[in-house]
């Protein structure tokens, strides 16, 4: 049997997942990860395995129900959107305007529209507003002229719960500085622990989060480099604090580098003015990181990880061992590594992908990774 091609897996998964809600969990709001993930195992070239991996999926935790459209958004009416935003309570109004919109109009002039409306918010969900867009873009993107019905509407559904759960930060980041990725890193202060280590802590310092000392600051830090070059040097730097923190719980920082990996499949298909309004609030977003998740520098900026390479197989068996490990986070997660590894060999990348396998239960464990993640930030796993 020949093996099943990347449009055939993903048109499959999506239509497995079809009928999944926007979260997942009992008494928590925890991302639905599946169309992620499943997008991310056909272009790791494991196609074959995509049907297996869903089943496991909605086994591991049951999801929420899809939400209903109540109220109609007129996409022309900025008094109709604006206030629906970050409203969560109307994902299913938001999934119906994105459906109507690209039933109508090419998805990329429907992204170039929404884009400069949605990256505001671009902390939805920790991010997953997104990486769940720039999923199912990719997907279009590799479709060319003849999209299927699922991945348009795979990619209202990523916008919707952007949307849905948009979040904005506080303070107006710009590209303005001189410093680099790494220096800028480098210079923000982090806010030692007082008690124990918790979810509650990363959730109390997201919600002051201007008024730790340093942030203000960070948000004009970064000097106006290419998107490609910043791009690179985020995910870069963030595979290496993701090594640097073996004490942090696993999962919230692999978003520091999925994120800038998402946003980089997007911006080929955006106009270029959008390219640094995004840069700007993508390190906004890794500053939070910074702050909410990490109390100290550790072993950021050191070889201290090369302690952790000791039986890193080849690449190839990197993509198979995520694939097989389960976890959602992981796959994507190892994805993201490979691909921007494949643009900057720099042996942080793989590292960092090894780490979260030997780090993050497997998917087979029960689902409890995500469950403590949520709690560390909202709708944040």
């Amino acid at each position: 049997m020949p093996p099943i091609s990347y449009s055939d897996a993903v048109n499959d998964a999506l239509e497995r997942l079809g009928d999944l809600g926007y979260e997942r969990g009992v008494g928590v709001d925890l991302a639905n990860h599946g169309p992620m993930a499943a997008e991310a195992i056909a272009v790791l070239g494991h196609g074959d395995e995509v049907a297996h991996w869903t089943g496991r999926y909605r086994r591991a935790l049951d999801h929420h129900e899809p939400p209903a459209a109540r109220f109609a958004l007129d996409p022309a009416d900025e008094a109709s959107w604006r206030p629906a935003l970050g409203d969560f309570g109307r994902a299913g109004d938001w999934e119906r305007l994105f459906a109507r919109e690209l039933a109508t109009a090419p998805w990329r002039d429907v992204l170039a529209r929404w884009w400069p409306r949605l990256i505001p918010g671009l902390f939805a969900g920790l991010t997953h507003g997104l990486i769940r867009t720039a999923h199912a873009v990719r997907g279009l993107a590799a479709a060319g002229d003849a999209p299927t019905a699922l991945q348009l509407d795979e990619l209202s559904r990523g916008l919707a719960y952007w949307a849905a759960r948009h979040r904005t930060l506080p303070g107006s980041p710009a590209l303005r500085g001189t410093d680099s990725v790494a220096e800028a890193v480098a210079a923000l202060p982090r806010v030692p622990l007082d008690g124990p280590r918790g979810p509650s802590v990363a959730q109390g310092r997201l919600d002051t989060l201007g008024q730790l000392p340093g942030y203000a600051e960070s948000l004009e830090r970064l000097a106006p480099h290419p998107a490609s070059r910043l791009l690179g040097d985020m995910t870069l730097q963030f595979a290496d604090v993701y090594l640097g923190h073996p004490e942090v719980f696993p999962v919230p920082l692999v978003h520091g580098v999925t994120a800038p990996a998402a946003a980089r499949l997007v911006l080929p298909h955006l106009p270029q003015e959008l390219y640094e309004p995004t840069l700007a609030q993508l390190w906004q977003v890794q500053s939070a990181f910074l702050l909410a998740f990490t109390t100290d520098r550790r072993d950021e900026g050191t070889a201290a990880w090369q302690t952790e390479t000791a039986g890193l197989p080849p690449l190839d068996e990197l993509g198979a061992g995520a694939v097989e490990h389960g976890d959602e986070h992981v796959i994507k997660f190892t994805e993201a590594c490979l691909r921007e590894y494949a643009l900057r060999p720099d042996a942080r990348y793989p590292a960092a992908a090894y780490a979260a396998i030997r780090r993050i239960p497997r998917l087979d464990a029960g689902g409890g990774v995500g469950v403590v993640a949520a709690g560390a930030a909202g709708a944040a796993d």
